[in-house]
C-alpha cells in the first residue's frame, strides 16, 4: 500500500501526533494568557468548534500533498507545503467565520484572534514535529554507523559545486562520524557564491584556483559535484586536476542515484561515460504510466545490453505482468536473478525463446496475450554478420516479422523495434538488415490495428561487443588499445538513457513512425580510447600505446541518423524526432520476403548481398571477397 492517500493507515502513530498537536494548539489559542481579547476561556465553545477546525487543518494538509513527506527527510524547501495548508485552512476558517457571523450562529464563530494564533501554533508544531523527527533520526544513523567500525583516515577534499549537489553530499558526508571525506572547502564557478558557505563549509574561489587551494589546503583528492554535470564540464575540470595532479572523483550520476543504486555520497573514481554524458531525460511520466501500467508487457532478447535495461526501465511502471524473453540461457538467468532481488509487486516471467522459433513464440503469445512489445532482439554485431549474412538475414528480418506479425494476430496495442543509425545508408549486412525490417513492420499497419514503430539511434556505452568494454579490457590487459581509423567518429548514448527515450517514443507512437532520437555529437573513437587511458591513471603512447588496423568490412568512417531527403518532425520531447520516411507497398513487401526467404534457404551470400542493393537503392552492399566464392 504505497499510495499517499493511506499514510495514516501505515503510521498512526505520526498521524494522532499530528492530531493531538492541533488540538493543543487550538486550546492554547482560546487561553486568556495567550489570547488577550479574550477575558476567559471559553471550554465548552472550544469543544464544540474544535473537531470542524482540525478536520479544515488536516483537509488541508492532505491537499497539499504534506502525508507524502517521510519525516526523516524533511528540508527547508518542504516549508513551503506548510505555509500553503496553512493558509489554506486559515482562509477557510475565517471564510466560516464571516459566513456564520452573517448567519447570526454566535456559537459557532471562531474568534479571528484564535484562528490566527491557532493557525501559527498549530502548523509551526506540525513542522517542528517533523524537524525534531529528522534530528533523531540522524543522531540514531550517526551512532549506528560508528558501531563496531574503525576509525579511517579522512583525506583532505575540495568539492566542485556548491549547488544541490554538493550541499547534499556534505550534508551526509557532516553527519557521519567516521567519514572518509575530510571537505576543506567548496570551489564554484559561481562568483555569486564564492566567499559564501554552504552547510557551514566555506566556498573558498572557482575552478580556476584549485592548483593554488590543493597546495595551501594540502588537498588530496577533488570531489565533482555539479549539478547536471555536462561532460564537457568533468572534462575541464578533469584536465585541471591532472595538470595538479591531484586524484579527481565524482559523484554517482542522476540516473544511478534516481534507480536507488547508491546515493550521493557513494562518490566514485570519473568514467568514461562521465565524460560522454548528457543532460538527464526528461520523461513524461503521465504518458508512459498510460503506456504501460496495468499492461502485459514483452521484452525480446531481455538478457541483453539494451532489453534488460528496458526490463529494469519498464518496472517503475507497474506492468501487471512483464515477459522476458531470451534465447541465451546464461543472460536470461542474470536479468532473472536480479529482478528476484528488487522489491517489486511486477510479475516478471523468464522465458527461453528463440523469436525465430514460430511454434515457441505462438505459444508465448497464446499463453500471455502481451498488450505492449519492445522488440530488442537482434545480431547487431557489423562485423560478424558480413560473416553470417544469412543468419543476419533470418533473425533481423524473419525473426521481426514473425514477433511482429504474432503481435497484431494476438491483439497487441504497441510494437517498438529497436533500429539502429547504420540502418542509414548501409553499408554493412546488419544495417542493411534492420532497414529491411523497419519496411516490414511499417508494412503490417495495413493488415492489423496494432501500433507498429521503431526507434533509431546509435551507439550504446558499455553495450555487449561495443568498444569501451573491449578497451577496458584491454587497458587492464596491458595491451595496445586497437582503433580502426584515426578519423573513425560514433555518436554515443548511456544505456539508461537510450532505454527511457525508447520507452518515451513508444507512448508517443500512433503506428509506422521510424522515431530517431538526438544522439547530441559524435565522438572520436582515438580520443575516446585516449580518455579510457587517462581515466586508468596511464599516459596514452607511453603507459598504453594506440595502434590503428584498418576499417573492417561493412564499416563506415561515420554514421548518420536520417537518410538524404529525410524529413524529421518534432515530437513533444526535444530529444525525440519522427523520420518522414517513404513506405514500400504491400507488394514491394511480399516481393522482399520472398526473394530473401529464396536466398536464405538457398544459402547464397551473394544472393542475399545482391538483394539488399536491389531493394535498398541508398545501400552500397559491396560482395565479400573472402567468401565471394563459396557461400555460407
Amino acid at each position: 500500500m504505497n499510495d499517499d492517500r493511506f499514510w495514516y493507515m501505515r503510521r498512526p502513530l505520526q498521524f494522532f501526533a499530528d492530531i493531538g498537536v492541533l488540538c493543543v494548539a487550538f486550546f492554547i489559542a482560546y487561553l486568556p494568557a495567550v489570547n488577550i481579547q479574550l477575558g476567559e476561556l471559553y471550554l465548552e465553545t472550544a469543544v464544540r468548534q474544535l473537531p470542524f477546525v482540525v478536520l479544515v487543518q488536516v483537509a488541508s494538509l492532505f491537499l497539499v500533498g504534506a502525508y507524502s513527506l517521510i519525516w526523516r527527510y524533511v528540508s527547508i524547501e518542504d516549508i513551503s507545503l506548510f505555509l500553503k495548508a496553512a493558509a489554506i485552512s486559515c482562509l477557510v476558517l475565517l471564510g466560516f467565520r464571516f459566513i456564520l457571523s452573517f448567519l447570526s450562529f454566535s456559537l459557532w464563530q471562531i474568534p479571528v484572534s484564535v484562528i490566527l494564533i491557532d493557525t501559527m501554533m498549530a502548523f509551526g508544531g506540525l513542522l517542528g514535529l517533523r524537524i525534531l523527527r529528522r534530528f533523531f533520526y540522524e543522531l540514531n544513523e550517526k551512532n549506528h554507523s560508528s558501531v563496531g567500525r574503525k576509525r579511517v583516515r579522512q583525506k583532505p577534499t575540495l568539492i566542485v559545486g556548491a549547488g544541490r549537489m554538493g550541499s547534499t553530499l556534505a550534508k551526509e558526508m557532516s553527519g557521519r562520524r567516521y567519514a572518509e571525506l575530510e571537505i576543506r572547502g567548496f570551489v564554484d564557478d559561481d562568483t555569486g557564491k564564492i566567499g559564501g558557505s554552504v552547510n557551514r563549509i566555506k566556498v573558498l574561489g572557482s575552478t580556476k584556483d584549485l592548483p593554488k587551494l590543493v597546495d595551501e589546503l594540502d588537498i588530496e583528492q577533488v570531489v565533482i559535484a555539479i549539478d547536471q554535470a555536462q561532460g564537457k564540464e568533468i572534462r575541464r575540470v578533469m584536465d585541471v586536476c591532472a595538470a595538479i595532479p591531484v586524484k579527481a572523483r565524482i559523484v554517482p550520476s542522476l540516473n544511478e542515484i534516481a534507480h536507488g543504486h547508491v546515493s550521493v555520497s557513494r562518490i566514485r573514481d570519473v568514467q568514461i561515460e562521465d565524460l560522454l554524458g548528457r543532460e538527464p531525460v526528461d520523461l513524461d511520466d503521465q504518458n508512459l504510466h498510460e503506456f504501460l501500467s496495468g499492461k502485459v508487457v514483452m521484452v525480446t532478447g531481455a538478457g541483453g545490453s539494451i532489453g534488460s535495461e528496458l526490463v529494469r526501465q519498464i518496472l517503475n511502471y507497474n506492468p501487471s505482468k512483464l515477459l522476458l524473453v531470451e534465447r541465451a540461457e546464461y543472460f536470461l538467468f542474470q536479468i532473472e536473478r536480479e529482478l528476484a532481488s528488487i522489491e517489486t509487486n511486477v510479475e516478471f516471467i523468464p522465458l527461453v525463446a528463440d523469436i525465430c522459433d514460430e511454434p515457441r513464440m505462438r505459444d508465448v503469445f497464446e499463453r500471455f496475450s502481451p498488450k505492449v512489445i519492445f522488440h530488442a532482439a537482434a545480431h547487431k554485431h557489423v562485423p560478424l554478420m558480413e560473416l553470417n549474412t544469412t543468419e543476419a538475414v533470418k533473425n533481423n528480418i524473419f525473426g521481426t516479422r514473425l514477433v511482429a506479425s504474432l503481435a497484431g494476430e494476438f491483439g497487441a496495442d504497441d510494437f517498438v523495434m529497436i533500429s539502429t543509425d547504420k540502418a542509414v545508408n548501409p553499408t554493412s549486412i546488419m544495417g542493411a538488415s534492420k532497414r529491411i525490417a523497419e519496411i516490414v513492420i511499417q508494412e503490417l499497419k495495413n493488415e492489423y490495428k496494432t501500433n507498429y514503430t521503431a526507434v533509431r539511434f546509435g551507439n550504446v556505452l558499455g553495450s555487449a561487443g561495443s568498444v569501451v568494454p573491449i578497451f577496458r579490457e584491454q587497458i587492464q590487459k596491458g595491451e595496445p588499445i586497437t582503433v580502426t581509423h584515426k578519423d573513425m567518429t560514433r555518436y554515443f548514448m548511456t544505456i539508461p538513457e537510450a532505454s527511457q527515450l525508447v520507452l518515451q517514443a513508444g507512448a508517443l507512437g500512433t503506428g509506422s513512425e521510424i522515431f530517431i532520437l538526438d544522439m547530441g555529437q559524435p565522438v572520436k573513437i582515438l580520443d575516446l580510447a585516449e580518455d579510457m587511458i587517462r581515466l586508468s591513471g596511464l599516459t596514452p603512447y607511453e603507459d598504453i600505446d594506440i595502434k590503428f588496423t584498418g576499417i573492417r568490412g561493412g564499416e563506415k568512417l561515420f554514421e548518420e541518423l536520417e537518410i538524404t531527403g529525410e524529413n524529421l518532425l518534432k515530437t513533444k520531447n526535444p530529444k525525440i524526432f519522427i523520420g518522414q520516411i517513404a513506405t514500400y507497398s504491400d507488394e514491394q513487401v511480399i516481393e522482399i520476403l520472398s526473394e530473401f526467404r529464396s536466398a536464405v534457404n538457398a544459402k547464397s551470400e551473394s544472393d542475399i548481398r545482391r538483394l539488399f542493393n536491389k531493394f535498398l537503392p541508398e545501400a552500397t552492399i559491396t560482395q565479400n571477397a573472402r567468401t565471394a566464392s563459396t557461400d555460407n
